[in-house]
């Protein structure tokens, strides 16, 4: 008997288990939860949620990894926390002694004010290249402290203390250093912009209770201080901070160069016919605004122009001119054909010097090129400095924009494209490179460039608009066309680009370079404006 027991336990187990994997695996299978969605299904703003504690830089590849800042603001916490106290109550007391008389209020006395021993940390830092002076950088700020701020007020007799303790602040700011100087700090001032609202969690204790558990009051401060906060510097509004004076941030001029472009000597032969079409182009160094031209002189290796051009100084001992000669082509990149500088410093007021130079390949002294004969460029340079009376209150601003032209629409405008340039665009079959701009429906095209990987355009298009386009997006598309007969790969997209125009709505002007999409190393330079009437 003992024997029948231990095989019929043995088969009695055997044939449980079996049973028992059969209904564990049918149920596993046939009875999924149906409130569980795969990852795959999940919308963008789950998915967002899921990963919330994961740092920018691992989320987004155009967030750049910032440990380094991090460790930084650990070591050095201990004295910025002194020094940001001295100064906030520096500026905190003032106004505070100004507006408490209209309240009724006795005294308010910071009895504590103390940042605590955790330092903020940043998740990563997104920053903007543009061709303009200022520097935009978007940095996301975590910061979950242990300050001690206590404040005393006393009113009608009475007196109560108010404490904030605990205190976390998730902000995503963009931060603007602009116009960009050469005089320490080397910017003139600072705008603040919140992207998005922040998230301000803290404790709040009055006469030593804790108020946030008073039911209801928790939510509504919360909400209260996002809308407060978002309502004054939520972007496009920003707070400003003015660090020099905008007299000497923005330079005035001092003078006017008279420049005469007389005449080439001995060009070098560019043409395939054995000639060359020159002209010349001239600009000022530390200057934002676009080269003057000459005529272009076709089939004519001693060319003569005699053709003057007045350019604004504003700082003769820094300023130079540059003098380039291009061979001009009717299809695909002009050639240069020579180039060479003259600084400002070394001229007399008042005084007309005729030049005579020499053109370089390029600026390096010690570059062998530069001995081979590449022609002359004469030129008559008169330097006019203003007197005190004549110095123009108003000039040319690289960043100012114009007006619309009249008839444009009240409470719209017009929105100008300037397509400049593209780099290191290729084809995998050919690289005939055009631009083709996509804008509520509208298409527009610009010219095509044979055969380059670093086409300039310098085309500029414009739409009129009943009203600002906020929430509307710029494709952009470089493409290329074969430039031979057949069917065969016609064809292809070099890469393209969404632009959002709320930007260019605030700013009114945006000069930027965009990476291209399905390019491996492409930029295009886009100029946006906004000009309204």
């Amino acid at each position: 008997m003992g024997i029948l027991s231990v095989m019929a336990g043995i088969c009695g187990f055997g044939v449980g288990t079996s049973i028992g994997l059969v209904i564990g695996y049918y149920f596993f299978i046939y009875f999924q939860p149906t409130d569980v969605k795969p990852l795959v299904e999940q919308d963008s703003k789950t998915f967002q949620g899921l990963l919330s504690e994961i740092p920018l830089w691992l989320k987004m590849p155009d967030y750049d990894r910032v440990d380094w800042l991090n460790r930084f603001i650990e070591i050095m916490w201990p004295y910025l926390d002194k020094a940001i106290c001295k100064t906030v109550l520096t500026i905190a007391n003032p106004i505070i002694a100004e507006q408490i008389p209209k309240y009724k209020i006795d005294s308010v006395d910071f009895e504590a004010f103390t940042l605590g021993s955790l330092a903020p940390t940043f998740q990563g830092m997104k920053v903007y290249v543009t061709d303009e002076k200022e520097l935009i950088m978007e940095p996301a700020l975590r910061w979950a402290g242990n300050p001690n701020i206590m404040v005393a007020v006393k009113a009608f007799g009475l007196r109560a203390t108010v404490q904030v303790i605990d205190l976390q602040v998730f902000v995503h700011p963009r931060i603007t250093l602009k116009p960009l100087v050469p005089e320490f700090p080397c910017f003139a001032k600072i705008l603040v912009s919140l992207m998005e609202k922040p998230h301000v969690d803290f404790g709040l204790k009055v006469l030593g209770a804790d108020a946030m558990s008073i039911p209801g009051l928790y939510g509504f401060v919360q909400e209260m201080i996002k809308d407060q906060v978002a309502n004054m510097y939520l972007w496009p509004k920003s707070l400003e901070v003015q660090i020099m004076d905008p007299t000497k941030a923005s330079r005035r001029p001092v003078g006017i160069l008279n420049v005469k472009v007389v005449r080439a000597l001995k060009l070098k032969k560019k043409d395939f016919m054995g000639g060359a079409d020159p002209y010349v182009k001239l600009k000022l160094t530390e200057d934002m605004l676009p080269s003057k031209k000459t005529t272009v002189k076709h089939k004519n290796l001693n060319p003569e122009w005699n053709e003057e051009f007045n350019m604004v100084i504003k700082d003769p001992q820094t300023q130079a001119l540059e003098i380039m000669v291009y061979d001009w082509e009717q299809v695909g990149k002009h050639d240069k054909m020579g180039l060479n500088t003259v600084a400002l410093k070394d001229l007399t007021p008042d005084e007309s010097k005729v030049l005579t130079l020499e053109l370089l390949k390029n600026m390096n002294e010690d570059d062998a090129q530069n001995e081979k004969s590449r022609g002359q460029i004469v030129l008559e340079l008169t330097y006019k400095p203003f007197k005190e009376d004549e110095i123009p209150d108003n000039v040319e601003d690289s960043n100012a924009v114009q007006k619309a032209p009249e008839g444009t629409p009240a409470g719209g405008g017009l929105l100008v494209i300037i397509i400049h340039e593209a780099e290191d665009v290729e084809g995998k079959y050919h690289t005939n490179p055009y631009v083709r701009l996509l804008f509520r429906g509208e298409e527009k095209k610009t010219k095509h460039v044979k055969k380059n990987r670093d086409p300039r355009w310098d085309e500029e298009f414009s739409f009129t608009l009943d009203e600002p386009p906020t929430n509307d997006k710029l494709y952009v598309e470089v493409v290329s066309v074969s430039s031979r007969m057949g069917l065969l790969h016609p064809k292809e997209v070099l890469g393209y680009v969404d632009i959002k125009l709320a930007d260019v709505v605030s700013n009114r002007r945006i000069n930027e370079k965009y990476h291209l999409i399905d390019s491996k190393n492409g930029r295009i330079q886009i100029e946006l404006q906004w000009r309204t009437s």
